[in-house]
Protein backbone atom coordinates (compact mmCIF):
# COMPACT_ATOMS: atom_id res chain seq x y z
CA UNK A 1 0.00 0.00 0.00
CA UNK A 2 1.12 3.21 -1.08
CA UNK A 3 1.36 6.18 1.42
CA UNK A 4 -0.11 8.23 -1.53
CA UNK A 5 -3.06 6.14 -1.96
CA UNK A 6 -3.29 5.94 2.28
CA UNK A 7 -3.61 9.66 2.39
CA UNK A 8 -6.85 9.60 -0.26
CA UNK A 9 -8.17 7.15 1.63
CA UNK A 10 -7.37 8.64 4.92
CA UNK A 11 -9.70 11.87 4.24
CA UNK A 12 -13.51 11.68 6.17
CA UNK A 13 -16.17 13.45 3.43
CA UNK A 14 -16.06 16.44 6.07
CA UNK A 15 -13.28 17.54 7.83
CA UNK A 16 -13.27 19.97 10.35
CA UNK A 17 -11.56 23.35 9.38
CA UNK A 18 -7.33 23.09 10.80
CA UNK A 19 -6.59 24.34 13.60
CA UNK A 20 -2.85 24.20 13.28
CA UNK A 21 -1.17 23.73 9.28
CA UNK A 22 2.59 23.82 8.16
CA UNK A 23 3.24 24.28 4.53
CA UNK A 24 6.20 23.59 2.94
CA UNK A 25 8.22 23.98 6.14
CA UNK A 26 12.39 23.24 6.19
CA UNK A 27 14.47 23.83 8.66
CA UNK A 28 18.83 23.37 8.41
CA UNK A 29 22.15 23.24 11.42
CA UNK A 30 24.53 24.15 8.98
CA UNK A 31 25.01 21.39 6.33
CA UNK A 32 21.99 19.27 7.64
CA UNK A 33 18.73 19.44 6.41
CA UNK A 34 16.58 18.39 9.46
CA UNK A 35 13.36 19.39 7.65
CA UNK A 36 12.72 19.54 4.00
CA UNK A 37 9.04 21.00 2.81
CA UNK A 38 7.25 19.07 5.68
CA UNK A 39 3.09 19.40 5.78
CA UNK A 40 1.24 18.84 8.64
CA UNK A 41 -2.56 19.47 9.61
CA UNK A 42 -3.67 19.26 12.71
CA UNK A 43 -7.88 19.38 13.61
CA UNK A 44 -9.55 19.94 16.57
CA UNK A 45 -10.82 16.92 17.92
CA UNK A 46 -8.17 14.23 16.22
CA UNK A 47 -5.29 12.40 17.46
CA UNK A 48 -2.80 13.13 14.57
CA UNK A 49 0.38 10.54 15.56
CA UNK A 50 3.85 11.92 14.07
CA UNK A 51 5.97 8.79 13.46
CA UNK A 52 9.37 8.29 12.12
CA UNK A 53 12.63 6.71 13.24
CA UNK A 54 15.28 8.20 14.98
CA UNK A 55 16.93 11.27 12.89
CA UNK A 56 13.39 11.38 10.57
CA UNK A 57 12.75 15.17 12.13
CA UNK A 58 10.47 14.57 14.56
CA UNK A 59 11.99 16.48 16.97
CA UNK A 60 12.78 19.51 15.46
CA UNK A 61 9.52 19.71 14.05
CA UNK A 62 8.17 19.41 17.66
CA UNK A 63 10.89 22.54 18.31
CA UNK A 64 9.60 24.78 15.57
CA UNK A 65 5.93 24.25 16.78
CA UNK A 66 6.93 24.82 20.32
CA UNK A 67 9.09 27.82 19.70
CA UNK A 68 12.26 26.91 20.62
CA UNK A 69 13.58 26.81 16.64
CA UNK A 70 12.28 29.12 13.92
CA UNK A 71 11.39 27.61 10.29
CA UNK A 72 14.16 28.60 7.80
CA UNK A 73 11.33 27.83 5.54
CA UNK A 74 7.80 27.58 4.71
CA UNK A 75 4.38 28.75 6.71
CA UNK A 76 3.01 27.90 9.96
CA UNK A 77 -0.60 28.69 10.23
CA UNK A 78 -3.11 28.71 13.11
CA UNK A 79 -6.69 28.64 12.32
CA UNK A 80 -6.02 29.94 8.90
CA UNK A 81 -3.94 32.91 9.66
CA UNK A 82 0.31 32.98 9.30
CA UNK A 83 1.58 33.16 12.49
CA UNK A 84 5.54 33.53 13.67
CA UNK A 85 6.30 31.39 16.85
CA UNK A 86 9.62 32.74 18.12
CA UNK A 87 9.67 31.82 21.16
CA UNK A 88 7.89 29.38 23.30
CA UNK A 89 5.73 32.15 25.34
CA UNK A 90 4.74 32.94 21.58
CA UNK A 91 3.49 29.32 20.96
CA UNK A 92 1.87 29.36 24.69
CA UNK A 93 -0.16 32.28 23.88
CA UNK A 94 -1.47 30.89 20.41
CA UNK A 95 -2.80 27.90 22.24
CA UNK A 96 0.24 25.52 21.50
CA UNK A 97 1.24 23.32 24.59
CA UNK A 98 3.91 20.41 24.25
CA UNK A 99 4.39 18.02 27.13
CA UNK A 100 8.19 16.68 26.84
CA UNK A 101 9.83 13.32 27.51
CA UNK A 102 11.27 14.40 30.63
CA UNK A 103 8.23 16.22 31.85
CA UNK A 104 9.93 18.82 33.80
CA UNK A 105 8.68 18.51 36.83
CA UNK A 106 9.66 19.86 40.58
CA UNK A 107 9.72 16.37 42.66
CA UNK A 108 9.87 18.20 45.52
CA UNK A 109 6.54 20.44 45.02
CA UNK A 110 2.98 19.00 45.07
CA UNK A 111 0.44 18.73 42.58
CA UNK A 112 -0.67 21.76 42.73
CA UNK A 113 2.32 24.08 42.78
CA UNK A 114 3.83 22.09 39.66
CA UNK A 115 0.70 22.87 37.97
CA UNK A 116 0.79 26.29 38.29
CA UNK A 117 4.16 26.77 38.74
CA UNK A 118 5.29 30.28 36.81
CA UNK A 119 1.44 30.82 36.64
CA UNK A 120 0.52 31.49 40.19
CA UNK A 121 -2.66 32.89 40.50
CA UNK A 122 -3.11 35.53 42.97
CA UNK A 123 -5.94 37.74 44.90
CA UNK A 124 -3.66 40.63 45.81
CA UNK A 125 -1.93 37.40 47.71
CA UNK A 126 -0.81 34.21 46.32
CA UNK A 127 -4.11 32.24 46.37
CA UNK A 128 -3.69 28.95 47.49
CA UNK A 129 -7.15 27.59 47.97
CA UNK A 130 -7.98 29.14 44.24
CA UNK A 131 -4.78 26.79 42.74
CA UNK A 132 -6.10 24.41 44.79
CA UNK A 133 -9.62 24.29 43.58
CA UNK A 134 -8.70 24.77 39.41
CA UNK A 135 -5.93 21.66 40.29
CA UNK A 136 -8.64 19.28 41.07
CA UNK A 137 -11.25 20.63 38.37
CA UNK A 138 -8.22 20.08 36.21
CA UNK A 139 -8.18 16.52 37.27
CA UNK A 140 -11.54 15.96 37.57
CA UNK A 141 -12.13 16.54 33.88
CA UNK A 142 -9.20 14.19 32.89
CA UNK A 143 -10.60 11.73 35.14
CA UNK A 144 -7.05 11.43 37.03
CA UNK A 145 -6.32 9.00 39.33
CA UNK A 146 -3.92 11.31 41.55
CA UNK A 147 -4.61 10.38 45.37
CA UNK A 148 -3.97 14.36 46.77
CA UNK A 149 -3.21 17.38 44.80
CA UNK A 150 -1.12 18.01 48.02
CA UNK A 151 1.00 14.75 47.29
CA UNK A 152 4.65 15.63 46.69
CA UNK A 153 4.85 14.49 42.75
CA UNK A 154 7.84 12.60 43.75
CA UNK A 155 5.43 10.05 45.58
CA UNK A 156 3.24 9.37 42.60
CA UNK A 157 3.89 6.94 40.45
CA UNK A 158 5.01 7.27 36.32
CA UNK A 159 1.78 7.42 34.94
CA UNK A 160 0.16 9.91 37.47
CA UNK A 161 3.47 11.90 36.70
CA UNK A 162 2.51 11.79 33.10
CA UNK A 163 -1.05 13.07 33.95
CA UNK A 164 0.13 16.21 36.07
CA UNK A 165 2.19 16.94 32.92
CA UNK A 166 -0.71 16.69 30.79
CA UNK A 167 -2.70 18.69 33.08
CA UNK A 168 -0.35 21.55 33.61
CA UNK A 169 -0.47 21.64 29.72
CA UNK A 170 -4.11 22.34 29.95
CA UNK A 171 -4.05 25.15 32.61
CA UNK A 172 -3.76 27.85 29.78
CA UNK A 173 -6.68 26.13 27.53
CA UNK A 174 -4.59 25.73 24.80
CA UNK A 175 -5.64 24.29 21.40
CA UNK A 176 -2.86 22.19 20.46
CA UNK A 177 -1.49 20.14 22.82
CA UNK A 178 2.04 17.96 21.64
CA UNK A 179 2.75 15.05 23.77
CA UNK A 180 6.28 13.67 23.32
CA UNK A 181 6.59 9.89 23.82
CA UNK A 182 4.01 10.04 26.58
CA UNK A 183 3.96 6.42 27.48
CA UNK A 184 7.88 5.72 27.11
CA UNK A 185 9.02 3.57 30.14
CA UNK A 186 5.70 3.32 31.36
CA UNK A 187 4.27 -0.31 32.53
CA UNK A 188 0.92 -1.99 30.83
CA UNK A 189 -1.46 -0.16 33.66
CA UNK A 190 0.31 3.28 33.75
CA UNK A 191 -0.12 3.25 30.17
CA UNK A 192 -3.34 2.61 29.54
CA UNK A 193 -3.92 5.52 31.97
CA UNK A 194 -2.14 7.60 29.51
CA UNK A 195 -3.77 6.35 26.63
CA UNK A 196 -7.36 7.31 28.55
CA UNK A 197 -6.15 10.97 29.12
CA UNK A 198 -5.20 10.96 25.40
CA UNK A 199 -8.41 9.78 24.48
CA UNK A 200 -10.56 12.55 27.28
CA UNK A 201 -7.85 15.46 25.38
CA UNK A 202 -9.50 14.54 21.97
CA UNK A 203 -13.10 14.92 23.53
CA UNK A 204 -12.72 18.04 25.14
CA UNK A 205 -11.79 19.26 21.91
CA UNK A 206 -8.20 19.57 21.40
CA UNK A 207 -6.21 19.09 18.77
CA UNK A 208 -3.75 16.35 19.54
CA UNK A 209 -0.46 15.21 18.03
CA UNK A 210 1.29 12.22 19.67
CA UNK A 211 4.81 11.20 19.15
CA UNK A 212 5.56 7.94 19.86
CA UNK A 213 7.16 4.46 18.49
CA UNK A 214 4.42 2.46 20.21
CA UNK A 215 1.93 1.43 17.02
CA UNK A 216 0.18 -0.33 20.01
CA UNK A 217 -0.50 3.45 21.14
CA UNK A 218 -0.94 4.84 17.51
CA UNK A 219 -4.12 2.62 16.70
CA UNK A 220 -5.20 2.49 20.33
CA UNK A 221 -6.15 6.76 20.26
CA UNK A 222 -5.36 7.90 16.76
CA UNK A 223 -7.25 8.67 14.26
CA UNK A 224 -4.50 9.79 11.83
CA UNK A 225 -0.38 8.98 11.42
CA UNK A 226 1.53 10.86 9.59
CA UNK A 227 5.34 9.35 8.64
CA UNK A 228 8.28 11.25 8.31
CA UNK A 229 11.51 9.95 7.25
CA UNK A 230 14.65 11.81 6.36
CA UNK A 231 13.15 15.03 7.21
CA UNK A 232 10.61 14.87 4.64
CA UNK A 233 6.50 13.67 4.46
CA UNK A 234 6.66 9.94 3.71
CA UNK A 235 2.78 9.41 3.67
CA UNK A 236 -0.53 10.28 5.71
CA UNK A 237 -2.57 6.93 6.63
CA UNK A 238 -5.96 6.59 8.30
CA UNK A 239 -5.74 4.45 11.02
CA UNK A 240 -9.50 2.73 10.19
CA UNK A 241 -8.00 1.50 7.07
CA UNK A 242 -4.14 0.63 7.61
CA UNK A 243 -1.99 -1.98 9.31
CA UNK A 244 0.84 -1.44 11.55
CA UNK A 245 3.02 -3.20 8.83
CA UNK A 246 2.27 -0.01 6.40
CA UNK A 247 3.59 2.03 9.18
CA UNK A 248 6.61 0.90 9.20
CA UNK A 249 7.35 0.59 5.53
CA UNK A 250 6.79 4.12 5.38
CA UNK A 251 9.22 4.85 8.84
CA UNK A 252 11.59 2.31 7.28
CA UNK A 253 11.64 3.47 3.66
CA UNK A 254 10.79 -0.54 2.67
CA UNK A 255 8.19 -2.83 2.27
CA UNK A 256 10.47 -5.77 2.61
CA UNK A 257 11.18 -5.38 6.30
CA UNK A 258 11.25 -7.50 9.72
CA UNK A 259 7.62 -6.84 10.58
CA UNK A 260 6.26 -7.11 7.30
CA UNK A 261 8.19 -10.56 6.68
CA UNK A 262 6.69 -11.94 9.90
CA UNK A 263 3.43 -10.65 9.33
CA UNK A 264 3.52 -12.87 6.13
CA UNK A 265 4.97 -15.95 7.78
CA UNK A 266 1.44 -15.24 10.11
CA UNK A 267 -0.89 -15.05 7.43
CA UNK A 268 0.33 -17.92 5.39
CA UNK A 269 0.25 -20.40 8.61
CA UNK A 270 -3.04 -19.26 9.45
CA UNK A 271 -4.49 -19.80 5.52
CA UNK A 272 -2.33 -22.79 5.80
CA UNK A 273 -4.32 -23.97 9.05
CA UNK A 274 -7.65 -22.68 7.89
CA UNK A 275 -7.41 -25.28 4.49
CA UNK A 276 -6.50 -27.62 6.61
CA UNK A 277 -9.70 -27.29 8.46
CA UNK A 278 -11.77 -27.17 5.50
CA UNK A 279 -10.35 -30.68 4.23
CA UNK A 280 -10.76 -32.37 7.85
CA UNK A 281 -14.86 -31.02 7.55
CA UNK A 282 -14.91 -32.32 4.07
CA UNK A 283 -13.40 -35.75 4.71
CA UNK A 284 -15.74 -35.79 8.29
CA UNK A 285 -19.39 -38.13 7.30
Amino acid sequence: MQPTSATTSAQPEAQAPPVLALRGVSKSFGAVNALSNVELTLRRGEVTALLGDNGAGKSTLVKILSGVHPADEGVVEFDGRPVAISNPTAARDLGIATVYQDLALCDNLDVVANLFLGREQTRLFLSEELMEERALELLHQLSAKIPSVRTPVAGLSGGQRQTVAIARSLVGEPSVVILDEPTAALGVAQTAEVLNLIEKLRDRGHAVMLITHNMSDVHAVADTAVVLRLGRNNGVFSLADSTPEELVAAITGATDNTVTRRAARAAERRASADDTRSRDEEATP
